[in-house]
């Protein structure tokens, strides 16, 4: 086995990966469309994201509302006749036409507490709009980084592969010489369905990554030759964990909209109390009776005795202190969500410095070891087997750090609906 095949994941660590894995298995042809870097795909998905787009449409329709909030009550119109066949002259009941026009006055400025109500409506929608938005920016983030380390671990399943293929062919040549026994030949064979199994797994949850992505993306069809290219590698954060708590409760949407909640329901008690006023409506009338033409008018007002919309006001004002409360508790939300995406950020990042900066070489340094002693006679097969082992699951573990510490500033990211890398 070459001393390379382990060099692969530090040399991914430094640079973009090039694109090497697509749905049809196939190397890309040269009219392929350039893979997508992590910033392109959350633009896509925020363009052609199927939910987003539904979520745009329902905010419009919430906004539309405003206008019902402020139209004013129609007037009314109405118009009766009587006797019409009747001659004008010499009849006991002459015919007569009547005429009435008649509007109802809103007191209490009810449409301005709709208007407001309506607006702060519209206001806390988006901000619940841009919540979601931001949940499928994560989702994207986090699918974008399992393709990325799935497209990792691909190459390095097919690396390992072609390398202990090359061992094997040594090994059976000198099984053929007498070099080596049998049973050592068919162990080291049998190694060979590990790595073989490897790189299937790879091969399948590069496909789903790539799958789950271009989902997320809205694309409608599956493109065989989609890809993308981002770092293994995850870069340092280096905010605090003070200034990123106040960055969140700045950037927030659903500390927003809890907030924007509040005004609501503020607007709702000043309409519910509105709404207990009383609205006059007055008319006024023409009448023409034969030769003869009157005018009148009419006021009515409704004498609110038992209904004075005591229910709606009590409600409003309970469902406005229930409003506050739950903007305090999304403000501590805030905070423990920050601080639990902190600590988890803490955790992975030492972990996966601890691969980077000695795990990975010192595995490497044991099977370049273990190898040599092996080929020349110093070691036993058993414990070779056993280096080979433990080199694959230093590697698989090195990009499950990795892959930990990617999630985990994307969950900084969301908690904080700010962009924390650098």
């Amino acid at each position: 086995m070459t001393k390379k095949k382990h060099r692969i994941l530090l040399a991914a660590s430094c640079l973009l990966l090039v694109p090497c894995v697509s749905l049809s298995q196939t190397q890309p042809s040269s009219s392929a469309p350039a893979a997508i870097t992590m910033q392109q795909a959350v633009d896509i998905a925020r363009m052609k994201n199927p939910n987003l787009l539904s979520s745009q449409q329902n905010l419009l329709s919430v906004k539309a509302q405003e206008i019902q909030a402020g139209v004013r009550a129609n007037p009314y119109f109405g118009f009766t006749g009587s006797n019409v066949t009747l001659p004008a002259e010499g009849a006991s009941n002459p015919y007569a036409y009547s005429l009435q026009v008649s509007r109802l006055f809103e007191r209490g400025e009810k449409r301005r507490w709709r208007l407001d109500s309506a607006r702060s409506t519209t206001a806390q929608t988006d901000a619940q709009y841009h919540l979601q938005e931001q949940q499928t920016v994560l989702s994207v983030r986090q699918a974008f980084t399992s393709f990325v380390i799935a497209k990792a671990a691909k190459k390095i399943a097919d690396d390992n592969l072609a390398d202990f293929r090359h061992e094997l062919d040594i090994g059976r040549e000198r099984y053929k010489a007498g070099d080596i026994a049998k049973l050592d030949f068919e162990r080291l064979d049998l190694q060979l369905a590990q790595f073989e199994t490897d790189e299937s797994t790879a091969i399948t949850n590069a496909q789903q990554a790539s799958i789950q992505l271009q989902a997320l993306l809205g694309y409608d069809r599956l493109r065989p030759d989609f890809d993308v290219i981002g770092d293994v590698v995850p870069p340092v954060v280096s905010d605090t964990m003070e200034s990123l708590e106040q960055k969140a409760l700045a950037a927030r949407p659903d500390l927003h909209a809890a907030h924007l909640g509040v005004a609501v329901a503020d607007a709702n008690v000043k309409l519910a109390y509105a709404n207990g006023t009383t609205d006059p409506t007055l008319e006024g009338e023409y009448d023409r009776s034969g030769t003869y033409n009157s005018a009148g008018f009419s006021l009515n007002i409704p004498i609110r005795i038992f209904d004075r919309n005591q229910g709606n006001k009590e409600t409003s004002k309970y469902v406005a202190q229930a409003s506050r409360f739950t903007e305090l508790a999304t403000r501590n939300q805030v905070f423990a969500d920050v601080d639990q995406a902190w600590s988890g950020y803490i955790n992975a990042r030492v972990l996966s410095d601890r691969y980077n900066g000695h795990y990975l070489d010192e595995a490497k340094d044991v099977l370049d070891i273990a190898q040599f002693s092996y080929q020349h006679g110093g070691l036993a097969l058993i414990d070779y087997l056993d280096a080979l082992r433990e080199s694959r699951s230093v590697t698989a573990d090195a990009l499950n750090a990795y892959s930990q510490t990617w999630m985990a500033i994307h969950q900084l990211s969301f908690a904080t609906a700010t962009e924390v890398i650098p």
